[in-house]
Parts: structure tokens; C-alpha cells; sequence
């Protein structure tokens, strides 16, 4: 049978005619505008290859920064589509990003999906490098082998394959003890979380230990279940054990909810003695961990720490997704659980992702795709986050920046006198988003030190620089 021939590989944009115009406006802005202009109009049409930089910079006789700049500025806003190895090119036609002018004309639904340019917001994973390829090459796989059987059921507790490469991957990583029946699949860590409370109030449990400050999702969850979350401090050596075993006396609470591996937001790991101290308390109360696996897998001077879980898996729940390490929209997590702890938790039931994507997700894994993002993800983190604190200390070198070499943020605390939700809101009207500390607290009594929560998750590496000059342009104009 004849081949059919390749389709045309997409066109070349190097011979568009780019007017930079005149003005007072920066060169950038001014070849952001011409590139634009050259897309919307068709003359680069969808799918089209942009010069290389240095050849861009040598025809219109500008630095190569402000080529990269534009470039990077426009890729951040989906405007231009950039991969590691391949050129900057223009979307393709159903995927291109429209105007900043066009898209402040869609509807509101539309605008909910639309990040900042300078998108120093907490918990957003890494958009732009979400593994899309391989994620629809294992779903491929999984249609072309995946028993016409398997396609009338949904497990009560997950497809067998999921559960054996989920716990696989957690003993493997995270050094947890886990066989495939402790692992139930879920739609994500909220699921997972919501499952795990619903199961504690129906067997008497009434009040759970939360720290503070949090995210606040997981403690409303427990909330509307009808557990009262009982703040708990943290400081740098994560939740404060003691104060978590008076006030678990106080109010009767055997169930508390931590992130021991990289606190949300203070950025701190739950120190060995105190890691030791908790074990201890949950034993003695016959209690319940709910350990949140939050970004544990993003260290960068050392290896992740194990997860809590393997000194006592008789008293901790592990609930960890997809979330933070490919994107929410996988919509894929997990509890683990040893039966016999499921049996006293009695996990809610919840509605199971579908047999397609938990097998799918069994392939990603056992193919070692998740593990080779990951480590991808890990180099990236690193620089972007060496790059942003370098760039602190270059425009705010007597502000303090705070939380260990892990995951996808830090702390920044404010001069005296200047109040973070005040700078956040006005770096917000500047394109850039990041969050005030307080609005993690979990109690209006918990003392809190004025200062900005800031993610480089989802921040393009080429406008880390300018995204901290805004930034510390605004907090100088308040100091």
C-alpha cells in the first residue's frame, strides 16, 4: 500500500516586515506591538516559525534582549508558543491566544481561564510545559490494549493498573508504604480530601487540627463536612507539635490535616523532632493524619524528604494528585491508605475519574513519563528560582525573602509600614499576580508579618526580571 504523503510542515514568518514605528515607547513594546500586529493581521500566519533572536535582532539592528523580551512577553500570554529546541512560532490557528484588546471583550466564563503576564501567583503549576505529547500518546496506547471489558466498568476503588503504578511510584519516591489496595484513585487532592472527611464525621470525628496559615480549600472542605478546624500555628520547623497537643486536649481533636513536606505558604519542611512528636501524639490517640503531599517532589538542595506516612501508615491518610506536578486539569490524585485504616476512616464515596484516564495514568507512570517531567520540572524550578531570587536581591536587597529551596514559591516580607494586600492589589492592576500572606490565615487572632506569598510556578523564565521590577517598583512607592 502506498504511503500517503507528509503534510506540509508549517510555514516561515522570517521575511515578515516588522515596523517598529517611533515614539517615547521602549523598543520591547514596540516590536510586542509590531509582532502582534503581523498575527492578527494574517501576515504571520498560524503555525508560522519566527526568526531565531540573534537573526531578528541583527535585520531590525536592535540587542538581542530586546528581541528575547518581546518574545518572552508574548509566549507568557499565550500570544507565541515557544519549546525547548524548536523555534518561537505563531499558534496554531485553533489554539492561538487572541489580544490582550480581544480577550478583555470575551465573556466572563472565558476570563476565568486567562492568567496575568507576569504570573507570580502561588500554587499554579507550570502551564506552558504541561506534558500534553505524551499524556495523548499514552492515551493512544492505553485505547489500542485496553480489554473491550474494561471499557463497561468504573472500579469502586480504582482500575487495578492505576493502583499498582500509583503505589509503585509512591513507594519509589516517597518512600511510602504502599501496596496497590491501600491506593484509591480520585479525581485530586481536593477529592481525595473531601472523601477522607466525610469518612472521619461519619465515625464520630468532629473537630480536625489545621495549620495556620493554610490553603484555605482543604479547611473549608473539612468545614463542610461538619469538622470545626482548630488552627495551629507554624513557624520555620513547620506546625508547632506542642501547641497541636494542647489544643487537640482542649477540644477533643484526633485528626489533623499537615503538609510536613513544604508548608503551604511559610515554605518550611516539618523538622525531624517534630516529625517524631506528631507519630508519637497520633499513636497515643489512636488518631488520624491526613498528610497533604503538596509539591513534595520539588527539592533542589537534596533529595525530597520521605513522606510522613512511612513511619506510621496505620495512622496516616497520603492524599497527593497531578495538580501541582503536570496541571489541575488532569484532574488525577489519590489516597493511601492501608485497609485497615480505610475501614475505621470509611471513606466517603465519591464518583471515580473514568477507566480511559486511570489506565492512562497507569501508562504515563509505568513508561517513566511522569518521573522524566518531573525531573525536567526540577531543573526548571531550580533556575527560575535562583533567577528570581537574584533579581530580588538586585531590586530589593534589604527585604528579607523566606521558605526552603523547594517547591514553587517563597515569602517576601515588606518594608515597615507597607501593608502587602495594598501592594498586591495594585501590582494586580499592573499585570502581575501574586498573593498577600494573610489571606492564607486561618484565624483572624494568628499574628501574621506583612508580606507577599510569590509562585514562579507559572512564571515565564523570561520575564522573571521585569515581573520583580514591577513588582518592586510598586512596593518602593510605598515604603
Amino acid at each position: 500500500m502506498p504511503r500517503s504523503r507528509p503534510a506540509p510542515g508549517p510555514s516561515l514568518a522570517w521575511e515578515t516586515l516588522l515596523d517598529l514605528g517611533s515614539g517615547p515607547e521602549p523598543l520591547r513594546d514596540r516590536l510586542e506591538r509590531a509582532i502582534r500586529d503581523a498575527v492578527t493581521s494574517g501576515r504571520a500566519s498560524a503555525g508560522a516559525a519566527l526568526p531565531p533572536s540573534r537573526g531578528l535582532a541583527e535585520t531590525l539592528g536592535v540587542s538581542r534582549w530586546v528581541v528575547t523580551e518581546a518574545y518572552g512577553q508574548l509566549v507568557a500570554e499565550g500570544f507565541l508558543e515557544a519549546t525547548v529546541g524548536s523555534a518561537t512560532r505563531v499558534p496554531a490557528a485553533d489554539h492561538r491566544a487572541r489580544s490582550p484588546a480581544d480577550a478583555a471583550q470575551e465573556s466572563g466564563l472565558r476570563s476565568e481561564y486567562r492568567r496575568p503576564p507576569y504570573d507570580l501567583g502561588p500554587g499554579v503549576a507550570d502551564l506552558r510545559h504541561a506534558p500534553r505529547a505524551r499524556w495523548a500518546a499514552a492515551v493512544r496506547q492505553t485505547l489500542e490494549v485496553l480489554p473491550d471489558a474494561e471499557l463497561s466498568v468504573v472500579d469502586r476503588l480504582g482500575h487495578p493498573s492505576a493502583r499498582t503504578a500509583v503505589a509503585d511510584y509512591l513507594a519509589r519516591s516517597r518512600r511510602a508504604v504502599a501496596a496497590p489496595d491501600d491506593v484509591v484513585i480520585m479525581h485530586g487532592a481536593s477529592d481525595g480530601m473531601a472523601a477522607v472527611v466525610a469518612g472521619l464525621r461519619a465515625v464520630g470525628h468532629r473537630s480536625i487540627i489545621v495549620e495556620d496559615p493554610s490553603w484555605p480549600r482543604l479547611r473549608d472542605i473539612a468545614a463542610g463536612a461538619g469538622l470545626t478546624p482548630v488552627p495551629v500555628p507554624v513557624d520555620h520547623n513547620g506546625i508547632d507539635v506542642d501547641r497541636l497537643v494542647a489544643a487537640a486536649a482542649r477540644t477533643g481533636s484526633r485528626a489533623a490535616l499537615i503538609t510536613p513536606a513544604h508548608q503551604f505558604p511559610l515554605g518550611a519542611a516539618l523538622s525531624p523532632t517534630r516529625r517524631d512528636a506528631i507519630v508519637r501524639w497520633v499513636r497515643e490517640v489512636d488518631g488520624v493524619l491526613i498528610e497533604d503531599d503538596y509539591d513534595a517532589e520539588f527539592r533542589y538542595d537534596r533529595r525530597p524528604i520521605a513522606a510522613l506516612q512511612s513511619l506510621a501508615p496505620e495512622h496516616v491518610v497520603l492524599v497527593g494528585s497531578l495538580s501541582k506536578s503536570l496541571a489541575p486539569a488532569y484532574g488525577l490524585g489519590w489516597t493511601l491508605a492501608p485497609a485497615p485504616l480505610r475501614e475505621r476512616v470509611r471513606l466517603g464515596e465519591r464518583a471515580r475519574p473514568s477507566t480511559l484516564e486511570q489506565a492512562t495514568l497507569a501508562r504515563f507512570i509505568e513508561s517513566g513519563d511522569l518521573e522524566r517531567h518531573l525531573r525536567a520540572s526540577r531543573g526548571r524550578f531550580k533556575r527560575r528560582r535562583a533567577a528570581l531570587l537574584a533579581a530580588f536581591s538586585r531590586e530589593l536587597p534589604e527585604l528579607e525573602l523566606t521558605g526552603i529551596a523547594a517547591g514553587m514559591h517563597a515569602v517576601l516580607a515588606m518594608p515597615p509600614g507597607v501593608r502587602a494586600v495594598e501592594v498586591a492589589a495594585a501590582a494586580a492592576g499592573r499585570g502581575v499576580a501574586v498573593s498577600d500572606l494573610t489571606r492564607y490565615r486561618a484565624t483572624s487572632a494568628q499574628p501574621l508579618p506583612e508580606a507577599l506569598v510569590v509562585g514562579y510556578g507559572n512564571l515565564s523564565d523570561a520575564v522573571v526580571d521585569e515581573a520583580v521590577a514591577r513588582l518592586a517598583e510598586i512596593i518602593r512607592s510605598r515604603a
